[in-house]
């Protein structure tokens, strides 16, 4: 129960810095942390190729450094939200609300925010695209908006009454780049029952998107307090839950009938799960509530990691989330946690993405 309060404030606390990266505020002070930079390049110098799977540890030789020994064959995709969301991470020196140039060494999935119909997201495609990350388009925003307080979260969202106008715009405008090329996945709403959207309206927009999409996933992420009235779509492709402040998914008594629950709800066979992986950090709520400390996260990753293994199902994982700040000021982003739990998101990454280390 006080789990679930938790979340309740945590969700809360996002709708208000949604609203304040869409007015572009963030504050700025001296970042403290090892640049991402950094702990790809000591990987790229094998100072971790001990945990690596490589086709030859000579750290003085030009390699490759292949990672398909241990890369799971269901596994196909991995990265982190918050990439371009208009989010600037208040620990940097200057503004920056684009962090794809961090992290696409070890990942091939990552997320563009829509806001509105006449957003053009063209040249954000192409940088993605220039790094070999798919894009997955956050979509809430253009299909549904907020008309009050009735709803599990405290904030109730509901299809808008022009959403196909609104889709078909958006769509016009970047027809060019609407192809599995350039896009991963469309993440169609923000948890949508614990945010008050009712089937029929996730229905109508799941559909909406296959009819002219048939060949690219449709994601849903639910909240987990609301996964017993979960409806999914059989047009939808990719599911999955949030549920943060679990040291081990694998053996946390509540997230394993989560993870039940999500399983017995998907509706078609060919419905893959999508992994969210805790990689922030809540000093008082992972210590409180998850007994964790900041030093475990690389332990709490490997073991989500460890989730998406066991099951044939799952797809990918998606860390939540990667700059600084998010939810709370002091919540620590995968972007800034110590180095060796950084090296441990890229390795993590690399063997699921397959993506190389080229020696110099």
């Amino acid at each position: 129960m006080i789990k679930y309060v938790v979340n309740s404030i945590l969700k809360l606390v996002f709708v208000f810095h949604f609203q304040l990266a869409m007015a572009g505020v963030a504050p700025n002070s001296q970042r403290t942390d090892i640049p991402v930079s950094q702990a790809v390049h000591d990987i790229d110098r094998c100072e971790s190729s001990a945990h690596l799977s490589v086709s030859e540890k000579n750290c003085g030789d030009a390699v490759d450094y292949q990672y398909d020994d241990y890369r799971p064959k269901h596994l196909k995709y991995f990265g982190f939200t918050l990439i371009d969301t208009f989010w600037d991470d208040p620990t940097d020196v200057v503004p920056k609300i684009n962090y794809a140039d961090e992290v696409h060494a070890f990942s091939n999935l990552a997320d563009i925010l829509i806001v509105n119909s006449t957003d053009n997201i063209l040249e954000r495609l192409t940088v993605f695209h220039e790094l070999e990350i798919k894009a997955v388009l956050h979509l809430n925003e253009l299909f549904f908006q907020v008309i009050g307080s009735n709803s599990e979260s405290g904030t109730q969202y509901a299809l808008r009454p022009d959403y196909v106008q609104r889709w078909n715009q958006f769509t016009h405008t970047n027809e060019s780049m609407l192809s599995k090329e350039y896009i991963g996945a469309f993440y169609v709403c923000e948890e949508p029952t614990w945010n008050g959207i009712d089937f029929t309206s996730l229905n109508s927009v799941s559909e909406l998107i296959d009819e002219q999409y048939p060949k690219i996933p449709i994601m849903i992420i639910e909240a987990y307090p609301v996964l017993d009235l979960l409806k999914i779509p059989k047009s939808a492709d990719w599911i999955g839950f949030d549920h943060y402040f679990v040291k081990d998914p694998n053996i946390d008594t509540s997230y394993q009938q989560e993870w039940a629950v999500l399983k017995s709800k998907l509706s078609s066979p060919d419905q893959n799960m999508m992994v969210i992986m805790d990689s922030h950090y809540i000093q008082w709520a992972h210590e409180s509530f998850g007994n964790i400390t900041l030093d475990e996260m690389d332990v709490v990753a490997n073991n989500y990691y460890k989730l998406a293994k066991s099951d044939s199902r799952v797809i990918g994982m998606l860390g939540y989330f990667w700059p600084n700040g998010f939810d709370f000021s002091q919540s620590i982003g995968a972007r800034g946690m110590p180095e060796r739990i950084k090296k441990n998101y890229i390795r993590i990454g690399r063997e699921i993405t397959g993506k190389v280390i080229v020696k110099e």
